[in-house]
């Protein structure tokens, strides 16, 4: 990802409207801190997140500033549309937030009203005090969805990219099938998606993999092992294609062999409910509504004790280690579906005690008249080897 992704046109339009929501939030500047803001306002997508970075945003025209660590420099100077990039340490180490005070002085953000984010993954807890403690009574919010809702809906032109990435997911899932035979361990059958997905143009997803066999079938979020498929074999996957930064995710069952009955009987309640989901999904819709809807036939199946995940969720051109936004759909949500959403539809079942699970895992974009289902792999248990 990098400016010449987007046009100027796009980027331009994207910082406008950044710039009238700080200011109608009635903050002279933004510290914009989440790597996925900094990405949507300028192109860029430098590693420096695992570190202290920050984005200057001014309510008024004034220069968009950068701050990274030098290591990084030369990257956001060439693929981020900045006005000005500096930089804190380099050939020696830098305390970063002596360097945000230079700037915050010389930008005269001590005497203004300011806002910061405050991401839950990217932003180190002695950093955001010491924020905080420089900025004083300037500090008057923490608006840390401000960017993430302007950026909710996608632009026809981001929606280019994640149809392509869900292109490359629906790959990936059948390079994993083609491999997925007794004797083979998780961990080749993973190798073989990642292998399909860089060799096609993707780069590594914000998430790792999910892939679980035989008795680890129970685990929702199980990464791959060294453990080796075995005939009648069940199993669940879930993988994500990074396009540009452009998320889409995929997930199915698969059985080496004839599924059981009772692992199908539990893949058709999951089933239903994603298909009740998307049939509740369109703009204007609260986002609890799609993941009661689920809920109601999960429970009428006499399941609901299994339901240990979100129902769904907003996709982001992620960085690690998540590709959500803050639009979920579960109980108590209170944001609202919009169109050109790209959302996640995931309700599962997983039974400890039964060592067996489902999940279905599609992305919708939501249209003026509903959801658009992006992967073309059928919403069935795949039966391999």
């Amino acid at each position: 990802m990098s400016k010449h992704d987007f046009t100027p046109e796009e980027f331009a339009a994207r910082l406008r409207r950044a710039r009238e929501a700080v200011g109608a939030a009635g903050l002279d500047w933004l510290v914009v801190l989440h790597p996925v803001s900094i990405h949507w306002l300028t192109g860029g997508e430098a590693k420096s997140y695992q570190a202290f970075q920050c984005l200057l945003l001014a309510a008024e025209e004034k220069p968009l500033t950068l701050l990274s660590r030098g290591s990084d420099i030369g990257e956001w100077r060439d693929d981020a549309l900045v006005d000005e990039a500096v930089s804190w340490g380099g050939p020696e180490p830098e305390d970063p937030i002596a360097a945000f005070a230079r700037l915050a002085r010389e930008r005269g953000l001590l005497s203004a009203r300011v806002g910061i984010e405050v991401p839950g993954y990217y932003l180190h807890p002695h950093h955001y005090v010491q924020l905080k403690d420089l900025l004083g009574g300037a500090l008057v919010a923490e608006p840390t969805n401000l960017i993430h809702e302007l950026k909710a809906a996608k632009s026809p032109a981001e929606l280019v990219l994640v149809r392509q990435a869900a292109a490359h997911a629906d790959a990936a899932l059948h390079a994993c099938r083609a491999v997925a035979t007794a004797g083979r361990s998780e961990l080749e059958v993973a190798a073989e998606a990642y292998r399909a997905l860089l060799a096609s143009g993707c780069g590594l997803p914000a998430s790792t993999m999910n892939l679980v066999s035989g008795e680890r079938l129970c685990y929702p979020h199980g990464a791959p092992t060294q453990r080796v498929l075995q005939p009648g074999d069940g199993g669940n996957i879930e993988l994500g294609a990074a396009f540009r930064r452009y998320t889409a995710t995929l997930g199915r069952n698969f059985q080496l062999g004839k599924p059981p009955v009772r692992l199908r009987e539990i893949h058709a309640v999951v089933r239903e409910a994603g298909d009740a989901m998307m049939a509740a999904i369109r703009p204007g819709v609260p986002a609890v509504e799609p993941h009661l809807a689920a809920k109601r036939i999960i429970a009428k199946a006499g399941f609901d004790a299994g339901r240990l995940h979100t129902s769904g969720y907003g996709l982001a051109p992620g960085f690690p280690p998540s590709w959500g936004e803050p639009l979920n759909m579960f109980g108590g949500a209170t944001g609202v579906i919009a169109e050109g959403m790209v959302l996640t539809i995931e309700p599962p079942i997983f039974l400890h005690a039964e060592r067996l699970g489902a999940r279905l895992i599609d992305n919708v974009v939501v249209t003026a008249s509903g959801a658009e289902i992006l992967s073309h792999v059928p919403r069935e248990i795949i039966e391999v080897g």
